[in-house]
């Protein structure tokens, strides 16, 4: 069976990216119901999570991220106290997005900067929001067997994308994991996406810094990098540079940081700086913390960042606004039975696409007017 990936779009030129795997639901029905099927085992309350997750067990942890993925209302209820509990307890982290082209290695640095910042006391949260979840079921992370020493580190917690729902749905259950993780004493959060499309938009806004990695490849280094990207970056890696690699990695250096030259300054004042790094000889990797760690306190010290973690905040109240006011209007049952009616209209001209959409919002306001549209 194969699947679309919109890095495989012809605008992305010098992509390719693999259909990858079928994996099941990152949500497995089978054993949230065990797990909470009265008898076997009682369902905790939000104030049991909230304990827990202070204490920072994982299970418990592990458990409260599954109902904030979990679509099931009861689940979500549940999900949404225990975040409230958690909020006070939460924001005391940097967060950092890490993007990169498939290919550019960012398993092997992730691993690599991770345990660095284990190994000097941190602790870390690995999340990812696979922008082709929703089509494909494959994810980024994937196995976790991919950060084989990551994953076994007890300071080190790796949760793969949910893989259900719309991109705005996924971002938003991951600022929501973001919160537990952060309340759980996690320190550090990255949030890994493939270098394509709107998910890095997604993740700029929830994440403190954003770290673009690269690998010198052959001809022009800028090729098929979104100018969008780019701009949204507060530091470039260029990976893998090592061997007969080291030269080429220099030079490609040398034309970001030239590329960087022409983008406008920063709303920080920040200058984003050009790095390279070998997470196998796992030369360069110190630096990039360290240069992470310059960005956070130039930021607090100007007051950007707590701005910024406003706008953030503000940003996602609309965006759960907007997604639950989909998800109510889709999922609807008189809505859904009358869609295909309606979509058929439109194809075969009986009526306008905006007259449609018209008269389909105007039963659904009424249908909620009369109490028929929970939220």
């Amino acid at each position: 069976m194969s699947h679309h990936h919109p890095e495989n779009d012809p605008q992305y030129i010098g992509l390719n990216v693999n259909a990858g795997i079928e994996k099941p639901d990152s949500v497995n029905v089978e054993s949230v119901q065990r797990f909470l099927k009265k008898g076997k085992r009682k369902m905790l309350s939000s104030d049991d999570y909230l304990k827990g997750i202070l204490e920072g067990n994982i299970t418990i942890l592990s458990q409260a991220v599954t109902l904030v993925e979990s679509n099931n209302p009861d689940h979500q209820k549940v999900a949404q106290e225990i975040i409230i509990k958690c909020l006070p307890h939460a924001g005391q982290s940097i967060r950092i997005g890490i993007t990169g082209v498939p290919g550019a290695g960012k398993s092997t640095f992730i691993e690599s900067l991770g345990k660095h910042i284990t190994r000097s006391g941190g602790k870390l949260a690995v999340l990812a929001i696979d922008p082709s979840s929703e089509r494909s079921k494959g994810s980024i992370l994937g196995d976790k067997t991919r950060m084989e020493e990551l994953s076994s580190d007890p300071n080190a917690y790796i949760r793969p994308s949910p893989s259900a729902g719309s991109l705005g749905g996924v971002a938003r259950k991951t600022r929501e994991i973001i919160i537990l993780c952060e309340a759980a004493g996690f320190n550090t959060v990255f949030i890994e996406t493939v270098g394509v499309g709107q998910s890095e938009t997604v993740v700029h806004s929830m994440v403190d810094f954003f770290l673009l990695i690269q690998i010198a490849g052959a001809g022009d280094e800028l090729q098929g990098i979104k100018r969008g990207i780019m701009e949204m970056a507060d530091a470039i890696v260029i990976n893998k540079a090592d061997g007969d690699n080291y030269e080429r990695a220099q030079l490609a250096a040398a034309q970001f940081r030239n590329a960087l030259h022409l983008f406008p300054p920063t709303g920080s004042g920040w200058i984003p700086p050009v790095l390279t790094c070998s997470s196998i000889d796992n030369t360069g990797v110190p630096q990039v913390w360290e240069t992470v760690g310059a960005y956070v306190s130039m930021a607090k010290e100007n007051g950007y960042f707590k701005n910024r973690r406003h706008d953030q905040a503000r940003y996602w109240m609309y965006e759960t606004i907007n997604e639950s006011l989909r998800h109510n209007f889709y999922y609807n049952p008189a809505i859904r039975h009358k869609l295909p009616h309606y979509e058929q209209l439109v194809l075969t001209d009986g009526m306008s696409s905006f007259m449609a959409a018209h008269e389909l919002l105007n039963q659904y306001f009424k249908l909620v007017g009369k109490g028929n549209g929970s939220f």
